[in-house]
């Protein structure tokens, strides 16, 4: 079965292009384009994509707005969300990260980390564009710090392992070759941490990562 996708970007020739790229994959279909947030949320809402592609700049209502109208805490159903932006390190991307959104890449990212981005977010994981991951985190999670949640109980050792992995935005696949461990076991460690620390999602894992490894330099200077 394909997946579903609502493209949503201000330019058309970027509207274009994404379209293009994505149509000539075998399991993804371009269910509908928006050239403004505010109409890719009532699209979003009618059509009910199985992945939204936001932009984060559009006019009357941006991709922050969009992304948490669709994806945000709260919301009883949501619809998953990637952001796509220009610049790696654009200051409106680490708060689309918060708003809900399950992943972000560079428009240059290519077809095949496009593709891996979609649906990875149709199954409910997520993506960073793995050239800027660590920047980005450290960046805006130093920038923009936020509450860090504490875990409802105490993460083991691989856990830790596990999470270090995701936070430098390797895939499940790359932490289980460098820590000796099977898929189905990186799968059943990153369920816990998440379950632990009320996570929604691989994003929301790296940035309690960052928040958590920022706190603990912290203490250790004073």
């Amino acid at each position: 079965m394909s997946v579903r996708v609502l493209i949503a970007d201000d330019q058309e020739l970027v509207r274009t292009g994404l379209r293009m790229i994505l149509d000539a994959q075998p399991d993804i279909e371009v269910i509908g384009q928006a050239a403004d947030g505010r109409e890719a949320v009532a699209l979003a809402r009618s059509l009910r994509p199985d992945v939204c592609l936001f932009d984060i700049r559009m006019p009357v209502t941006d991709g922050l707005e969009a992304t948490e109208a669709l994806a945000g805490p709260g919301v009883a159903d949501p619809i998953p969300v990637v952001v796509i932006t220009t610049f790696d390190l654009d200051e409106y991307v680490y708060r689309a990260l918060r708003a809900g959104a399950r992943g972000f890449l560079l428009k240059n990212a290519g077809p095949t980390l496009l593709r891996e981005a979609v649906h990875a977010a149709a199954r409910g994981d997520a993506l960073i564009d793995p050239t800027v991951t660590v920047r980005l985190i450290e960046a805006f999670a130093g920038a923009a710090p936020a509450p860090r949640t504490a875990p409802s109980a105490p993460l083991t050792d691989r856990e830790e392992q596990v999470l270090a992995g995701v936070a430098r935005g390797l895939g499940n696949a790359e932490i289980g070759r460098e820590l000796h461990i099977s898929l189905s076991t990186v799968k059943t460690h990153i369920a816990s941490v998440m379950a632990k620390i009320g996570a929604r999602n691989r994003v929301e894992l790296a940035m309690w990562a960052a928040e958590a490894r920022r706190a603990s330099d912290g203490a250790a200077r004073n």
